[in-house]
């Protein structure tokens, strides 16, 4: 008896504006074993998730004319069940940036620049979780981010004269 598996590969959308950094994070990925497509910002983004089915977005925020944040918009208003993990890949550093990203359905935010075999662990990591554990995982980073930024406006307040 013959038994026929499916193997179905990853699919990865890339939201990046830079193309050399869209084309390097393509080709890296697609070199781990993933099901690549890039997008070079937000609108096309939102086009192509609905054909491309994406297990997971690496998404830029900072992009035109629609930006990461629209698309993480436009991700919540969809309602999807399991929500899509996302991925933030930014030069957006400030910690209020980091909660923003989480609130709005990031899983991970990663700052530029972040070598792509990290990200390639990160990926493997989100992916192992259940739509449960991501959920806790995020909420879990919300708090460490926002007692992270306690901490510092207490430190800061303690030297103003």
């Amino acid at each position: 008896m013959e038994v026929n598996y499916v193997v179905t590969t990853t699919r990865i959308l890339v939201v990046e504006d830079d193309v050399d950094i869209r084309h390097v994070l393509c080709v890296y990925l697609k070199h781990s074993g993933f099901d690549v497509c890039g997008a070079a910002d937000g609108l096309e983004a939102i086009g192509l998730i609905p054909q491309y089915r994406p297990h997971l977005i690496i998404l830029d925020l900072k992009m035109r004319p629609v930006d990461g944040w629209e698309v993480l918009h436009w991700l919540r208003a969809q309602h999807l069940t399991p929500p899509l993990p996302v991925l933030v890949l930014t030069a957006l550093y400030h910690l209020t940036e980091q909660i923003h990203g989480f609130e709005e359905g990031a899983i991970e935010y990663l700052t530029k620049p972040t070598p792509p075999a990290i990200i390639v662990e990160r990926i493997h990591t989100i992916l192992g979780l259940s739509a449960e554990q991501r959920a806790l995982l995020q909420r879990k980073r919300i708090d460490e981010q926002r007692s992270v930024l306690e901490r510092v406006c207490i430190q800061a307040d303690d030297f103003t004269w």
